[in-house]
């Protein structure tokens, strides 16, 4: 439902998106509104988030994604398998690393277990809060997480890796069969709500993949969705994560983002070390390799591999690999580790 806040949110998102597009800084349509949104949070500005149109907007990528798997892309995966072997193991230092550090800043036990696994965000807070710990600092410092990653990695992109970030996110709408744009409509609304129903984690994403993944392999779907329709998912995106910083005192600002931000440093070179070691001994390119460690969100991640024109089967199912292993083995790992499980003082 469209109240005022939300409807005067939207018109700063899309403010922003026009003056980053008018000044011609890079993603426009993904750092405008992540920045309107954020300096207006910070600020103190009373803005709303979408709920389920934002939700519904990263359909858009998971179809984006499903429409890349082609019977190519499975040849490939075997290849892939060495790289991902390597998850586990960085999912395990970032714990061995992150815990500790969480609990020398003052965080008790659950909300420092659960703050340092790389997982999605509202999974680590459902589950961080369910246990026992501070939901508002988990959503901060994850939100800090996407924030700090989706920010840096476009100027490591270009920078160290030269990448133009003009790759093509898909074709215009009008140049796409009609047929195909309403099976990947389809897709995507059956996907998430089929995901949701099932309980498939990330069914936003995750049950449009599977969808368009299965019409592609089938031979019907032979494009991503159109370029409008990715705008779109990015413009919505840019505007949940500076949203998530509505109401956030100084306080929080000084002890709980100051610290996500000092964790995405050291998540940020362990990713670098894994990158090094990956494209040294040849088992990926440079590009595809730090995407695919790069600790951002999946939605993310997915965008920036768009316009970064990567691989974008490659990049996915690393980051996959990485969210399943964390949602399924984070609550079992609390549990052997005996963090404990009841509201910390």
């Amino acid at each position: 439902m469209f109240t005022k806040r939300r409807l005067a949110t939207l018109g700063l998102a899309i403010a922003g998106a026009a003056i980053f597009k008018l000044l011609h800084l890079p993603l426009p349509f993904l750092f405008g509104p992540m920045a309107a949104c954020l300096i207006a949070a910070l600020a103190g500005a009373n803005l709303q988030g979408l709920g389920q149109i934002s939700v519904a907007a990263r359909t858009i990528l998971g179809v984006a994604v499903g429409a890349s798997i082609t019977p190519e892309v499975l040849t490939r995966v075997p290849q892939m398998m060495a790289t991902v072997a390597l998850i586990p193991l960085y999912v395990a230092l970032i714990g061995l690393i992150g815990v500790p550090f969480f609990r020398k800043m003052g965080f008790g036990p659950v909300t420092s277990w659960y703050a340092a696994m790389p997982g999605g965000l509202q999974d680590m807070v459902i589950f961080g809060t369910e246990a026992g710990g501070d939901g508002r600092a988990l959503s901060l410092i994850h939100a800090t997480r996407v924030l700090v990653i989706v920010s840096v990695a476009p100027l490591i992109l270009t920078t160290l890796y030269g990448v133009k970030l003009t790759g093509a996110i898909g074709a215009p709408m009008m140049s796409l069969p009609a047929g195909e744009l309403v099976l990947m409509a389809v897709a995507a609304v059956v996907g998430w709500k089929g995901g949701e129903r099932l309980g498939l984690f990330g069914a936003s994403i995750l049950g449009p993949m599977i969808v368009t993944a299965t019409l592609s392999l089938a031979g019907l779907i032979h494009a991503r969705p159109p370029a409008e329709a990715i705008v779109a998912a990015q413009l919505f995106i840019g505007l949940s994560i500076g949203v998530h910083y509505v109401g956030v005192t100084w306080g929080e600002l000084r002890r709980v983002v100051t610290s996500g931000i000092a964790f995405v440093l050291i998540l940020a070179a362990l990713a670098a070390g894994f990158t090094e070691v990956i494209t040294l001994t040849g088992l990926a390119h440079p590009v595809e390799a730090f995407l695919a460690f790069a600790p951002g969100g999946q939605a993310e991640m997915t965008v920036l591999s768009l316009v970064a024109g990567a691989d974008l089967g490659f990049v996915v199912l690393h980051h996959l690999t990485r969210i399943v292993l964390v949602i399924l083995g984070a609550p079992i790992a609390a549990r052997l580790m005996r963090v404990r499980t009841r509201p910390e003082d």
